[in-house]
């Protein structure tokens, strides 16, 4: 048994991390003489427990074997804790994942990277300040880092995506079990531009309890943490907490006082995380500047019939206008403003919200 092998293999064994991973090796050497010790001299280790040290003794060499073949088989890579490429962000933090299976490329370039976070059952709202920072953070050179769940998480990969840049999911679950299933195309799509990230064995279900796990190497993989949109008790908010613990920075997006959704990110920002309302506030705080034109200040590519076209379209942007602050600020007629509004939704241009709200389409 090589040195990788014996340190899947315990990975398979038991959800060791880094901390359990030092005191075994201090105690026997080698990773791979951890498995020719007997269950006793196991249990003489700090904080290896007799069920662990019975599921160690016990493990069977044909699982391991198999393993291998399917990780092959699948296309991945299996970095340890040990060896090279394993992201150095994630090796300073406290219990490191002690291998990683990656389907993609993680790339030195990835050290410059920021998670982006938030909540499933994500707003309107959040998904387009989600949108916005995780597309502006990567075309700044950030590597965005998200879980591929629903809502903020996936906002933000695609985001990133389509601005070019590089993206790393780190999943809740064994490779074998993406989740959730209808993002499937989506891992595939950041394989190619970035990387689908797991700590856990490629049979592992996407269990309750390995999304708080997953969490910490979300947080760990960035230089700091940006929550999106959080409700009271999001999983975001963990996240949050472990990226504290880490000694990340946090940052998160203020939302409405009466929206369930913002409670979260609006209680982070009471107890010190930084409050932020465009890409700059970040930047600055790596004391790093924007090299590219925020979107509203682009000149847009459409060619727009007349002048009062160009006015109307030019106020209204990409978080949205009502219409009678639309009407106030364009000192046009209501039935033009209206006909001109009719014209750039037929184009595709403008979306109208509920509330009568309007929107650059995306």
């Amino acid at each position: 048994m090589t040195s990788l092998e014996a340190l899947v293999a315990l990975n398979m064994a038991g959800s060791l991390g880094s901390s359990r991973l030092n005191k075994l090796l201090e105690y026997f050497g080698r990773p791979q003489d951890i498995f020719s010790a007997p269950a006793a001299e196991l249990i003489k280790v700090s904080g290896i427990g007799e069920n662990l040290a019975g599921r160690i003794h016990s493990f069977k060499k044909e699982d391991l074997a198999e393993e291998l073949q399917e990780a092959a088989r699948l296309g991945l890579k299996i970095i340890p804790i040990t060896g090279e490429g394993y992201p150095e962000n994630l090796k300073n933090i406290p219990g490191s994942p002690i291998v990683l299976y990656v389907k993609g490329e993680i790339k030195q370039e990835d050290n410059l990277a920021i998670g982006v976070v938030g909540s499933r059952q994500a707003s309107f709202y959040g998904l387009r300040a989600a949108e916005k920072f995780a597309s502006e953070l990567a075309a700044a050179g950030f590597t965005i880092v998200s879980g591929m769940a629903r809502g903020i998480d996936t906002a933000s990969h695609r985001s990133a995506l389509k601005a070019g840049g590089r993206t790393l999911a780190v999943m809740g679950s064994g490779f074998k079990h993406i989740y959730p299933q209808e993002n499937k195309e989506l891992a595939e799509e950041i394989c190619r531009s970035g990387a689908a990230i797991s700590e856990f064995p490629l049979n592992a279900p996407p269990l309750k309890e390995n999304f708080p796990r997953r969490n910490r190497i979300i947080s760990g993989l960035g230089l700091g943490l940006l929550v999106a949109e959080a409700a009271r008790n999001s999983g975001a908010l963990i996240t949050a907490d472990f990226a504290l613990e880490q000694g990340r920075e946090v940052f998160a997006i203020p939302g409405k006082i009466d929206s369930n959704n913002s409670c979260g990110t609006n209680a982070l920002i009471k107890q010190g995380a930084k409050l932020v309302t465009e890409v700059e506030d970040i930047l600055e705080e790596f004391n790093l500047t924007r090299a590219f034109p925020k979107k509203e200040d682009a000149v847009p590519k459409y060619n727009l019939e007349n002048e009062n076209e160009n006015r109307l379209y030019g106020l209204i942007t990409n978080r949205g206008i009502l219409l009678d602050e639309l009407i106030e600020k364009a000192n046009m007629d209501i039935p033009e403003i209206s006909a001109i509004l009719l014209a750039l939704q037929l184009r595709k241009l403008v979306r109208q919200l509920p509330g009568k709200q309007f929107v650059r389409s995306a």
